[in-house]
């Protein structure tokens, strides 16, 4: 069983943290007797952005979606095994015609289906094109494909967009803190390093809390991504209380000022009423380091579980009161329509999607772009 310790000396030193394989060596920031860790990183991001705080984030999130917009490959990669699940839409559209749609509809929901846009999601996608057809916009195949894509963007951004949120990064504090939640395996230390990698390469000062004190890889695994992204590691114990370590964020010199803090936590079941009230004293600790904090709270899904993330959507959703989901590894699943009942049925926004293993895949979601990448214009042409 790999064990780490990092521990803290008064003011400065050292830390080795080991394993059977390389030891990940961290260098402890001169401040106050609540020390943190500062990663050795090959880069040199750690000290830009020392200026401008929310405004600053706010122009980095903004950096980061539009070089996602510029890479839609990445998009379209990563959902190839859903599209080629719904590959029996164009088969569907290449025989469409007026005088029998209602049956062709009724193919069109069971595919959405298998898909697992869910029957509820699929049947509201149907119906609008229904409309359409009744009302004479939609006539042709061109006009129904349309209006899928149509139905599906609408979906995700309207009630994504429930309650004023937004799938953008809402940070407006200076630091701005990110509080990651989910189920085990859902990959939160992770998406924790792919976020602060992005948001370090672009000239935050990020700070990362590695509130997984009960898996002992879940700080070197923290402390790598921290070295790749030249972010500040917080201090860790094995076995600590994790509210303990999120309120003791920081040092308290007033000239250690971050743009971004990451706080990541350690994985639980969204059935185990104990943890999801430990999970409560966890953002209620983020506030007490960080008063006004956090600015989002956000529920990393496993995409691979398909529908069966709804209920752990729910659960968080009550204990913690999310600000928007983190999908992960939809390269990996043929049931990315989840996404979008998700969407509806919670009315929660999805900010980022994983669709691959690299921080670059990470990217920032797009409604439009997801529903292009699941009926891509060039797929029509060569169906027709």
């Amino acid at each position: 069983m790999q064990r780490t310790h990092l521990s803290r000396p008064q003011c400065g030193g050292s830390a080795l943290s080991r394993n059977r394989n390389h030891t990940v060596v961290a260098s402890f920031q001169t401040c106050s007797r609540r020390g943190a860790i500062k990663v050795r990183a090959s880069g040199g991001n750690s000290d830009a952005g020392g200026g401008g705080g929310a405004g600053l984030l706010q122009r980095l999130g903004r950096v980061i979606k539009e070089k996602a917009a510029g890479d839609f490959d990445r998009f379209f990669k990563g959902t190839s095994k859903t599209r080629e699940r719904l590959g029996l839409v164009d088969e569907l559209l290449a025989l469409w015609s007026l005088e029998d749609y209602e049956e062709s509809l009724e193919e069109l929901e069971e595919v959405l289906i298998s898909a697992d846009f869910g029957p509820r999601t699929a049947l509201k996608i149907v119906d609008r094109i229904r409309d359409g057809v009744k009302s004479g916009t939609v006539k042709s195949a061109d006009d129904t494909r349309a209006a899928l894509k149509s139905a599906i963007v609408e979906l995700l951004t309207s009630r994504g967009a429930a309650g004023g949120r937004t799938s953008e990064l809402r940070l407006q504090g200076r630091p701005a803190a990110v509080l990651i939640v989910g189920v085990n395996g859902a990959g939160k230390t992770t998406t924790v390093g792919k976020l602060a990698y992005k948001y370090g390469k672009e000239g935050a000062k990020v700070f990362l809390i590695p509130g997984d004190t009960f898996r002992a890889a879940a700080a070197e695994q923290l402390a790598e991504w921290g070295r790749r992204a030249g972010a500040t590691l917080g201090t860790f114990r094995e076995g600590a209380r994790p509210q303990a370590v999120i309120a003791s964020r920081a040092c308290k010199d007033p000239a250690d000022v971050y743009d971004l803090v990451l706080v990541d936590t350690a994985g639980r079941l969204h059935t185990a009423y104990k943890l999801m009230e430990e999970l409560q004293l966890c953002k209620s600790a983020v506030g007490t380091a960080l008063t006004g904090q956090p600015d989002e709270t956000l529920l990393v899904l496993d995409g691979t579980t398909g529908l069966n993330m709804l209920n752990q959507a729910r659960e968080f959703n009550d204990a913690v009161k999310l600000t928007g989901l983190i999908l992960t590894k939809l390269d990996g699943t043929a049931r990315g329509g989840a996404v979008v009942s998700v969407v509806d049925q919670l009315g929660l926004p999805v900010k980022f999607i994983g669709v691959g293993e690299t921080a670059e895949d990470l990217q920032p979601f797009d409604a439009e772009a997801f529903a292009e990448a699941l009926f891509p214009r060039e797929v029509a042409v060569a169906a027709k």
